[in-house]
Order: C-alpha cells, then structure tokens, then sequence
C-alpha cells in the first residue's frame, strides 16, 4: 500500500493555528447558535405535534428532537414503519428491547402480548440477554430492537432472534450503518470510552456497521426488507436521509444460508 504523503508543516504555522484555534470556535459556536432556531413546521408521526422541532444528538442533529413526545427522527421512522407495514394485530406476541416509552401505550395497545426487555434496565418486564434469550423456540411474532446490535455480539443476537421467533414473524433492526463501507469496522485495541467514541461516535458501542451487516442478516437465515427514510417523509417528519430500518423476517420454511461475511479491523 502507498504511504500517504502528509506534509511536515512550518512551525511558525503550527503557533498560528493553535492560537487561532479558540477564535474559530468562539465564532461557530455563534453560528451554531443561530442555526438552532430553523423556523421550519415538522409533523411528529409519534405523538401529532405540528411546528418547529428542537436540535439533539452529539453533534447536534437540527430539528432531531419533538418537543412533546421527544421522539428521536428513528422513532419516528419506526412510527411510519407500524403504520405502513406493521400489521401488529391482538393475535400477536410482541418482544420490545430497550422500550422507547413514546411506543408503550401505542403497542400495547394493538398487541395481544406485549413484553419489555433489557439486560441493565430495572423498569422491564423481563431481564433478558438478547445473546442468550431465555426464550422458547419460535415463540415470538415480532422483536423490536432499536441502536442494541452495535452494542452486542450481533452474531449471537441475530442467531437468537431468529431462534425465537415464529415462521413469518419479524425483526425490527435500526442501527448506525455507512453504506458505503464494504466492511463493518471493528477495533478490539480500542479500550476506553474516548476512544470509542472518537472511532464509533458514542462511548459504549463495540463496532461501525458497513453494509456487510445486511450478509450478516441473511446469514442468521432472515429474508430482508429495507424500509428508507425518503423524501416527502424527510423534510414533513424531520427524519435522517437514507436512513434505514431493517425488516428481517424468519422463512416459512426457514434454511439457514452460509454466507461469508469479512470484518474490517482497525
């Protein structure tokens, strides 16, 4: 591999740009200050509010945040997701990781049985580790798991999942993905919250997921349908563009499939 060719600069530079380094932030902080109020009218899908939305997230994401619900632009992917494609009906058995509270009352409300779950949460129905579910095989109609596969063994959980749940039911899947990485980027090296989150963007996540992710869906034996974040959606429900929830659903006649899958180390 050719060696990059970074340039050795003047010291005098350096001194330069270090003491101008505190101006320049003093200036986009200003900036940054000014572009919170965009004056643009959102429609939450969640809760129904209609008018201006709030930034959020690190960096901050503009209009990200509903000022009633709080739903995050992925809530609000999912709430077009059930609404479009859910068809959650009162003979269904539904399992929540990590339950968004914006979506109890409305889940529960269309399952026959609906079940929260997590591993560190106390306010749950269930303690459970989607690597190792405590769960009968192919008992589930639809698991809901939001930002948890960046933080687990994605293998294990996927394997599980697709262990418990039905022939035809479903998984919900959204996680941080760059799809024009081949790769899913992993660095066992990495061993502190800082570092992690300088390569990953948050503190307690294990991995960047490329598009391989999609191999690693099938390789769990799921059939897989992306449902986008697209325009007029984007800019009427403030949602991230090309956003993605994944719908993994387990066959009728389930074989699971070998598929290689590469890991990009760090």
């Amino acid at each position: 591999m050719a060696k990059d060719g970074i340039p050795t600069p003047d010291p005098r530079q350096v001194r330069f740009a270090k003491a101008a380094l505190e101006r320049i932030r003093r200036r986009r902080l200003r900036e940054y200050e000014a572009m919170l109020v965009t004056g643009f009218t959102r429609t939450c899908p969640v809760c129904g509010y209609v008018g201006e939305f709030a930034p959020v997230g690190e960096p901050p994401r503009l209009d990200g945040l509903c000022p009633l619900c709080r739903s995050r632009e992925r809530h609000r992917l999912f709430k077009l997701w059930i609404d479009r494609r859910g068809g959650i009906t009162g003979d269904m058995t539904v399992l929540h990781f990590a339950p968004e509270p914006m979506f109890e009352p409305v889940l529960r409300g269309k399952a026959g049985t609906y079940v929260t779950a997590d591993f560190m949460r106390t306010k749950v129905d269930r303690k459970l580790n989607i690597e190792a579910l405590e769960i009968e095989d192919a008992s589930l109609d639809l698991i809901i798991a939001h930002q948890i596969l960046e933080h687990v063994d994605h293998h294990k959980a996927l394997a599980e999942c697709f262990r418990c749940l039905k022939p035809g039911g479903r998984m919900v899947v959204t996680t941080p993905l760059v799809e024009s990485w081949e790769t899913t980027y992993e660095n066992p090296a990495l061993s502190t919250p800082r570092e992690r989150m300088l390569h990953y963007g948050q503190k307690d996540h294990l991995r960047y997921f490329g598009r391989d992710l999609k191999d690693h869906m099938r390789a769990a034996g799921f059939a897989l349908h992306e449902f986008v974040a697209v325009e007029p959606d984007v800019s009427t429900y403030s949602l991230t563009r090309g956003e993605t929830l994944f719908e993994l659903t387990r066959p009728a006649a389930a074989q699971k499939k070998s598929v290689k899958t590469k890991t990009r180390k760090g």
